[in-house]
């Protein structure tokens, strides 16, 4: 995906957040009734993301596009130095024309070693991406995500080879499959941290499959004892087999009381997604009624959504990013 039109769909969403706000789309009340208050995310004061990415580097992670489509031998941990937009009142930013970049990547040898072990425990937080993405755009996502729900610890991508390419749907899925082995070994390099809280996980689309799949590893791993490790996990607009999903949630134990769905009936990607697999139900797709049998908390976002996709709730929609906020900072049922 070209960058101009990374850029082009941010702002696109940013101004479809904004405009939802702006209208009080019905429904909202309910979905937002934590309020929200005037903090900022950590990255505004340290504008440094951490990154785990199953990519190839290109031409050495020097340069823009850092790390390409490509299945890389071994897996790069990094921190990825940011420019935040301009703030002032008379900035770009403001309508969606300015975004943070990425200055440069510093990369390290362990998870570990991401962290000051001198300094107090932080919270993290983990956002897997999904379908057709660049690093890039899977860096920004995570600055936006982040930014936009004022998270307070460090926070991280994991970024797995998709393609980046509307065609290419089965090299994704794939990919994002084959990569479940790193995410587990991020997990368990956060986990035996002692500079780490709690671990909270937010995964989009297909990055939820791969972050399920992981978390199955995780917990058949360490079982109960890395349960208080792990905060929220959040899957947003989740390309997942309802059946595999269903089978999954018996696998991990207490961990699935940590579970937050957020789903639409009307989610178009996921429709079209559900038909090339043979007509299964995405959960995404599902009805609230089908995921609550599970013990899982579900939020229907079926009404926040106003445009003709409605796969990108979590970006676009205020009130959806305020259920996210919420179940990030404790309180799932604000």
């Amino acid at each position: 995906m070209p960058v101009e039109a990374a850029l082009s769909r941010r702002a696109v969403l940013r101004g479809l957040g904004s405009a939802a706000a702006a209208l009080g789309l019905g429904g909202c009340a309910g979905l937002a009734a934590g309020g929200t208050t005037v903090d900022v995310s950590d990255l505004e004061a340290n504008p440094t993301l951490l990154a785990a990415t199953t990519r190839k580097p290109v031409n050495g992670a020097t340069a823009s596009p850092w790390f390409g489509s490509q299945r890389a031998g071994a897996m790069t941990i990094a921190r990825v130095k940011l420019t935040p937009p301009s703030r002032n009142r008379f900035s770009l930013a403001s309508i969606g024309l300015d975004e943070w970049r990425i200055d440069g990547i510093n990369r390290v040898r362990r998870v570990s070693d991401l962290f000051d072990p001198q300094a107090a425990a932080r919270n993290v937080l983990i956002y897997v991406h999904g379908f057709n993405q660049t690093f890039e755009t899977a860096v920004l996502d995570a600055v936006s995500l982040s930014d936009a729900i004022r998270f307070h610890g460090d926070t991280m991508v994991f970024s797995w080879p998709s393609k980046a390419n509307l065609f290419d749907y089965g090299y994704d899925r794939e990919s994002a499959m084959w990569s479940r082995d790193g995410l587990q070994d991020v997990l368990d390099g956060l986990a035996a941290s002692p500079s780490v809280g709690q671990i909270n996980i937010v995964a989009h689309s297909i990055g939820s499959m791969l972050a399920m799949e992981s978390l199955r590893q995780f917990y058949t791993r360490h079982g109960d004892a890395v349960v208080d490790r792990i905060g929220a996990v959040v899957f947003a607009s989740p390309d997942i087999d309802l059946d595999v999903f269903s089978s999954s949630v018996q696998r991990i134990g207490s961990l699935a009381a940590k579970v937050t769905v957020i789903a639409a009936t009307n989610d178009r990607a996921l429709e079209l997604s559900g038909w090339l697999a043979g007509g299964i139900t995405r959960v995404g797709a599902a009805q609230k009624a089908q995921l609550a049998q599970l013990g899982l908390r579900v939020i229907d976002a079926s009404d926040e959504g106003w445009g003709l996709i409605n796969h990108d709730l979590f970006l676009s929609n205020s009130a959806v990013r305020q259920v996210i906020r919420n179940a990030v900072a404790g309180r799932p049922g604000a």
